[in-house]
């Protein structure tokens, strides 16, 4: 009467309950959305063994090894906590490069978005050459961080830097010590960073963003009586605060991670005061080969700049404004 054979029959849920489970994975409703997924992870795949074994790998290494002593020429013996106990109680470098750190960022990072915003603006008002001007402001951006400090290095010198001269010409003393004071090497270093940095990324970012407001606003606003000034806070600023936050967030970022500077410049002169967070923890693996508590000083830093990431998120609710928002 028909009957399928027993073999056949217990055969096709299985196959079936293959597909299923396979579908389920992959989150796909057919075979063909399964083919499709299983070439997406195809594709991915080499992201994610680069994010495996180049990324989480080496993190979790050094998050295993900052317990550790570990001088690469012995084997590592566990110490517990000791390397974190001695950051924060022996260690005479440990607070005085995390607070040189956090004033290259104060006085990086603000006239850094300044800056670039107000070049933004500049390239915004559609005047002839702007293609010619954005294309200047971003070649500083483009010099190698090793070749821009060699050339500031020499733009620097006391005795024979062209800015030494040029102050000379105008009248002030010639023997500025720019590089050479512990007063002046931070500040130094910060005119660096604000020369290869106002017309790089925050610039075309903001750039992008300041095209994108609706030039209705601005008409409406003026129908309304608005000045300039007027129109540009209450309006461009709140429509370019996502890339305010985003430039914000990744400014803080790459200061806090001050490191090329300082060691082609000065290498953490004169004195230590240029001694960045980043040199200490680079001095510290890979001059005294104490990786167990350079890996320890890298965690410590990466808890703060989440930390201090976190504290942005949270506090952007407050000033940053998305169109379309509830």
């Amino acid at each position: 009467m028909g009957v399928k054979p027993l073999e056949h029959t217990a055969e096709r849920p299985m196959h079936l309950g293959r597909r299923s489970v396979l579908a389920t994975l992959v989150g796909a409703q057919s075979p063909f959305e399964v083919r499709q997924a299983l070439w997406g992870y195809a594709f991915l795949a080499p992201w994610l063994l680069g994010l495996v074994f180049f990324v989480a790998g080496p993190m979790l290494a050094c998050l295993a090894l900052s317990f550790t002593e570990y001088d690469i020429l012995s084997p590592a013996r566990w110490i517990g906590i000791d390397n974190y106990s001695r950051a924060f109680t022996d260690d005479e470098l440990f607070w005085p490069s995390l607070l040189r750190t956090f004033y290259y960022s104060f006085i990086t990072v603000p006239p850094g978005i300044v800056g670039s915003l107000l070049l933004a603006l500049l390239l915004n008002q559609g005047l002839r050459g702007t293609n010619g001007f954005r294309t200047l402001f971003f070649l500083p951006h483009l010099t190698p961080a090793v070749a821009m400090a060699t050339l500031w290095v020499w733009l620097m010198n006391p005795q024979i830097g062209p800015l030494n001269y040029a102050l000379g010409f105008l009248g002030w003393p010639r023997d500025f010590p720019w590089l050479t004071s512990p007063k002046t090497v931070i500040p130094s270093l910060a005119i660096m960073s604000l020369w290869s940095g106002l017309g790089g990324n925050n610039m075309l970012i903001f750039l992008a963003s300041l095209q994108g407001v609706p030039q209705e606003l601005h008409e409406v606003a003026s129908i309304d009586g608005a000045g300039p000034w007027s129109r540009f806070r209450y309006v461009t600023l709140p429509m370019i605060s996502p890339a305010m936050f985003f430039n914000l967030v990744l400014g803080i970022i790459n200061a806090l991670q001050v490191f090329t500077q300082a060691w082609v410049a000065t290498d953490g002169g004169p004195f230590y005061a240029s001694w960045f967070f980043a040199l200490h923890i680079y001095q510290q693996s890979f001059s005294y080969f104490r990786m167990g508590y350079g890996s320890a000083l890298a965690w410590v830093f990466a808890v703060i700049v989440m930390a201090l990431t976190i504290a942005n998120v949270r506090l952007s609710d407050r000033w940053v404004y998305y169109g379309g928002a509830v």
